[in-house]
């Protein structure tokens, strides 16, 4: 299980961002938990590059860009071979 964060404000591209975060989470059908962190401070927390960001596990791994939900799925499936490897 990971949980999948999308840093943003609302924009548009926070949106299609958390579309495909929610799509790649039910796809991999691991009870992932998907939320949105639109709280400036908490972003700031993270310390993103740019905005919309994506953070799995409280590390961002997508800053600035939109990826697919396959490039999410493949992000997901990594940490979830760190996170068992441990």
């Amino acid at each position: 299980m990971a949980l999948i964060q999308v840093l943003g404000t609302g924009c548009s591209r926070c949106g299609y961002l958390m579309k495909n975060a929610e799509e790649a989470a039910a796809q991999r059908n691991s009870n992932d938990v998907v939320e949105k962190v639109d709280d400036i401070a908490k972003i700031l927390e993270f310390a993103p590059n740019a905005l919309p960001a994506l953070a799995v596990d409280g590390n961002v791994v997508f800053s600035g860009n939109l990826p697919s939900v396959t490039e999410i799925c493949e992000v997901l499936k990594s940490a979830s071979k760190e996170e068992s490897s441990q």
